[in-house]
């Protein structure tokens, strides 16, 4: 079998795992958190959001932004375990990952991935297992592992 790392992730924490065979259980190799992706947005600014006048010079509204903050934290924190996965994969530490990930978060963490660890993911999930013991998160998995 392809040495395979599982990690499983959301927006404030990643784990990496390791499984010796296709049907193996899951050996964890790393806990990553991220705590600033679990502030509250408020706490993450340091004011509110900017004022905006319109052309005509009559009335303001508040200028919100496209992305929240948390949000924000989240797409750092998917770049951060990016550029980690990029130089492990560089490391032959791994040669094929399986992804196991919040939706929303998974989504972050594709667009973060370098091309060439992308073509090396095998399988995605699209759930939220970050707190789960090995045993359950491998539940969710196929009983064979894939290959790639």
């Amino acid at each position: 079998m392809k040495k395979t790392w599982i990690v499983v992730a959301d927006s404030a924490h990643a784990r990496l795992f390791t499984a010796e065979t296709p049907t193996s259980g899951l050996t964890e190799l790393e806990d990553l958190v991220h705590l600033q992706a679990r502030m509250h947005d408020q706490d993450l600014t340091t004011d509110g959001p900017g004022r905006h006048s319109n052309d005509t010079g009559v009335g303001a509204h508040g200028y919100e932004p496209k992305v929240t903050p948390s949000e924000e934290e989240a797409i750092r924190f998917a770049k951060e375990l990016a550029k980690e996965l990029y130089q492990a994969f560089h490391a032959h530490k791994f040669e094929q990952l399986i992804i196991v990930a919040a939706p929303r978060f998974l989504g972050h963490l594709r667009n973060a991935l370098d091309k060439n660890v992308a073509r090396v993911v095998s399988l995605e999930v699209a759930k939220d297992l970050v707190n789960e013991k090995p045993e359950e998160i491998r539940k969710h998995l196929p009983e064979y592992l894939p290959q790639l």
